[in-house]
């Protein structure tokens, strides 16, 4: 599978195998790698690449790793919006999505608000962190399809932006 992987501005075309673990041969902008990937629980990595471990925790839009938090975005290069390039996808409903499962903590708007993009939308707690969901475009708000307490899984649609 290749993806897209947008950290602080820079953008890195990955290659992943269909399965993590041991010896996982990738590439990052061509560089070969290879890795020994562990899930330790949901949003939750062990990795060890050239010797080094290194511990994963997703969060949202973020990754902790060694206690520094570093944001990222991927883009599915066979997705419509990664074809569209940089800038594009403004135009119509944007849905926000869930990034691994959890729970509703909180909803931070209603249906017909307007938004700006990056404003907190939806909290969801997940691996005891609360994660701040945020909106990916200026807009208003078309839908809520969450309440407080409500389980989410990975992918759900919790919120959509027009």
């Amino acid at each position: 599978m290749t993806v897209w992987l947008e950290v602080v501005g820079e953008k890195w075309r990955v290659e992943l195998p269909a399965e993590f673990g041991a010896g996982m041969e990738c590439s990052v902008d061509g560089r070969p790698i290879v890795a020994d990937v562990r899930v330790l629980q949901a949003g939750v990595l062990s990795l060890l690449i050239d010797g080094r471990q290194y511990r994963c925790v997703l969060d949202g839009n973020g990754v902790v790793i060694g206690g520094r938090r570093f944001e990222f975005e991927v883009a599915d290069p066979r997705s419509l919006q990664g074809r569209r390039g940089a800038g594009a996808g403004t135009d119509g409903p944007r849905p926000v999505k869930a990034p691994m499962p959890g729970r509703m903590v909180r909803v931070l708007v209603e249906v017909g608000d307007a938004v700006e993009e990056g404003q907190a939308l939806v909290v969801i707690e997940a691996m005891k962190m609360q994660n701040e969901l945020k909106s990916p475009k200026t807009g208003r708000v078309a839908r809520i399809a969450v309440a407080v307490g409500d389980a989410v899984g990975s992918g759900d649609v919790l919120v959509v932006v027009e």
